[in-house]
């Protein structure tokens, strides 16, 4: 299908997480039941870094922090310095692979993981508000913009190009 099809941009994107006994996948979501939040990103990030390395027929990363989206709110606060060198494992295999990596607005990603990305060598970011219906669409992508530009990254002369390094 990827082969076969007229696709201006492929993304790929991880929202599963293998099952203990490798008898399949669960939704990450459900991994908070019966696992520490610390634990869950590091396999969510561990299964990213696998997606990355093992599958080439895609442009743009999305959701490198999807985890976060239903982070337990009796947690201590989501801080990613917690998990900077496995978010530095996946930065620098995806830039390595020749990357792209999406700046999602849904939950805002974090300015330091953008900064890492920059770090790793990243070239370029795109973004995206994960819009589910029409008036999410475009919606955080002025902040959005301020945290590429705080991180390194420029706009192109193509309104529809990705960001690149400055």
């Amino acid at each position: 299908l990827l082969h076969h099809g007229a696709f201006d941009r492929v993304l790929a994107s991880v929202h599963s997480a293998p099952l203990v006994e490798g008898t399949g996948f669960t939704g990450v979501e459900e991994r908070y039941v019966d696992h520490s939040p610390a634990q869950v990103v590091r396999d969510y990030l561990a299964e990213v870094a696998r997606l990355v390395k093992g599958f080439d027929d895609f442009e743009i990363l999305a959701h490198i922090d999807y985890p976060v989206r239903h982070w337990p709110s009796t947690a201590t606060p989501y801080d990613p310095r917690e998990f900077e060198d496995d978010y530095r494992y996946v930065l620098r295999a995806l830039a390595g692979a020749g990357k792209t990596l999406e700046v999602n607005t849904r939950v805002p990603l974090h300015l330091q993981v953008v900064r890492w990305w920059h770090d790793e060598g990243g070239q370029a970011i795109t973004f995206a508000s994960d819009a589910h219906h029409p008036a999410a669409l475009a919606r955080g992508f002025a902040e959005a913009t301020q945290l590429a530009t705080a991180a390194g990254f420029r706009p192109s002369l193509d309104p529809h190009g990705f960001w690149r390094r400055g």
